[in-house]
């Protein structure tokens, strides 16, 4: 019985918000209202380029976000999923309920001061050479737009932004879906920095990581190395195994990997050791059989000499589920708010940019002020978004945060991310975020239709993380050994 007057409830809310309407002039007052926000937000994430903390260390940025979220009347649980720097921001009541996420965390190594030529702000420090200073702002200030119109309009539904940290190898959603803090959520919009302007339903590949420690004897390497049990001979022994399987595993695998301690000194036989490696593939169970060689690898390392191994899964994440329904309502939103114009000093500045790349088969430039086709293959990438589009429909999109040709994870997509070119991609975003919202807010049966692509996305397929269960988030992954 409840839950038929549930249902009778949300059929009954979303008959009254489509009752009244999200009008032509609706949307141009919602495009308005970003615009004359767009100096407030993009101060906003200009500070938070500036902070550059890496996975689960985003102390101040998160508390950045949280504090523009308070003052615009959203209240916030804190700390949740047992991660310092994670949030959820809430406003309104009953259904739907639209979810937005917001990334903030940098990569190490890829500190840049805004410029079109290789000059690190603080050399060997961490920069937001995924547009992630970016990715948190726009949802931020598309999550706030909604609510200011939602109130005006007085439409019912909730609103709600996630603050996910750690996406770079930390896997910080994963907990956020373990956590249950997407169960009762309707529809999740998501996107990300990039050089083309495009509605996505790409999958992606799904991966394990993990760190594999061995444990040794030490000796001194001249006087006495036959006492010694060498815990980076046992590394090497495992790599080159590795490297020996690669010609061995499916074409669309990935496999890379660090060696995170060699030892401490040539003149002494390392006693420990330790290596991150990565598994990616398009489907999560060809994962699982590649990882399982993977550990047989590591396990003849220890054994060829001596040493203890040990591992500890970093992080997992499952490939991107595709929804038609919402990238085809992403994609008519694109096309209203459309791309992003330079300047004459930005376009001088994207040109000498263009100097210091490879721009084999990249997009021209110009392109960034083009809406691009929905894109609907499989990308190189990996994200914990994958884990939340498993539980829960998700919408998702790319905007031209750098100048076309800049590749990811570079020092040039970090000058970017800081200047206004970034800026001005992130407003695309944050504008197509909030129409597609208000989409949803107005019709209840698109919502519906979201679901039921999902489940026959999905169809019976299992969706089980392979993070151990217990297994705490790894808050200090990006620690220096």
């Amino acid at each position: 019985m409840y839950k038929i007057i549930a249902g009778i409830i949300v059929f009954i809310c979303g008959a009254l918000n489509a009752a009244d309407q999200f009008t032509s002039n609706d949307r141009q007052e919602l495009l308005r209202l970003i615009d004359s926000q767009a100096t407030q937000y993009g101060d906003v994430s200009r500070k938070i380029w500036e902070f550059a903390e890496v996975g689960y260390k985003e102390i101040k940025s998160s508390e950045l976000l949280k504090s523009e979220l308070r003052n615009a009347g959203f209240e916030i649980q804190e700390g949740v999923a047992e991660i310092p720097t994670a949030f959820v921001a809430s406003w309104g009541s009953g259904k739907p309920v639209i979810g937005i996420l917001g990334e903030f965390d940098a990569l190490p190594g890829l500190s840049q001061e805004d410029v079109p030529e290789k000059k690190p702000r603080v050399a060997g420090e961490a920069g937001h050479g995924c547009g992630h200073n970016l990715f948190g702002v726009a949802s931020l200030q598309a999550v706030v737009a909604v609510k200011q119109t939602l109130a005006r309009k007085n439409w019912k539904g909730t609103i709600r932004f996630y603050g996910t940290p750690a996406e770079e190898g930390g896997s910080g959603k994963v907990y956020l879906v373990r956590a249950g803090l997407f169960q009762d959520c309707d529809v999740v919009i998501s996107w990300h920095p990039g050089d083309e302007n495009y509605a996505n339903k790409e999958s992606s590949l799904a991966n394990i990581s993990a760190k594999f420690r061995f444990y040794g004897e030490a000796a001194h390497a001249a006087a006495s190395p036959e006492k010694g049990r060498s815990a980076l001979d046992a590394v090497m022994v495992m790599t080159h195994a590795v490297d020996l399987w690669r010609e061995h595993v499916p074409s669309t695998t990935r496999i890379h990997y660090i060696v995170t301690n060699g030892g401490s000194a040539p003149n002494i036989v390392p006693d420990f050791s330790e290596v991150f490696i990565y598994v990616r593939h398009p489907e999560m169970q060809t994962v699982d059989v590649i990882w399982d060689r993977i550990k047989k690898c590591a396990e003849a390392g220890a054994l060829a000499t001596e040493t203890r191994m040990e591992m500890e899964i970093i992080h997992s994440t499952f490939n991107m589920l595709q929804n038609d329904v919402l990238a085809e309502v992403v994609n008519k939103n694109l096309q209203i708010v459309g791309g992003v114009t330079y300047t004459a000093e930005e376009k001088a500045f994207a040109e000498k940019l263009r100097t210091t790349m490879d721009l084999n088969g990249t997009p021209p430039l110009g392109s960034e002020a083009n809406i691009q086709p929905i894109r609907g293959d499989i990308s190189s990438g990996s994200t914990d978004v994958g884990d939340v589009s498993w539980n829960v429909p998700v919408a998702d999109l790319v905007t031209a945060t750098w100048v076309p040709g800049t590749p990811a994870h570079s020092w040039q997509s970090t000058a970017c991310s800081g200047y206004s070119i970034g800026r001005k991609g992130m407003i695309v975003a944050a504008k197509t975020m909030a129409l597609t919202a208000m989409d949803l807010f107005a019709d209840q049966k698109l919502v519906e239709q979201a679901k039921l692509n999902f489940k026959q996305h999905r169809g019976n397929r299992e969706y089980r993380s392979r993070i151990p269960a217990d297994k705490k988030p790894p808050l200090n992954y990006r620690d220096k050994n």
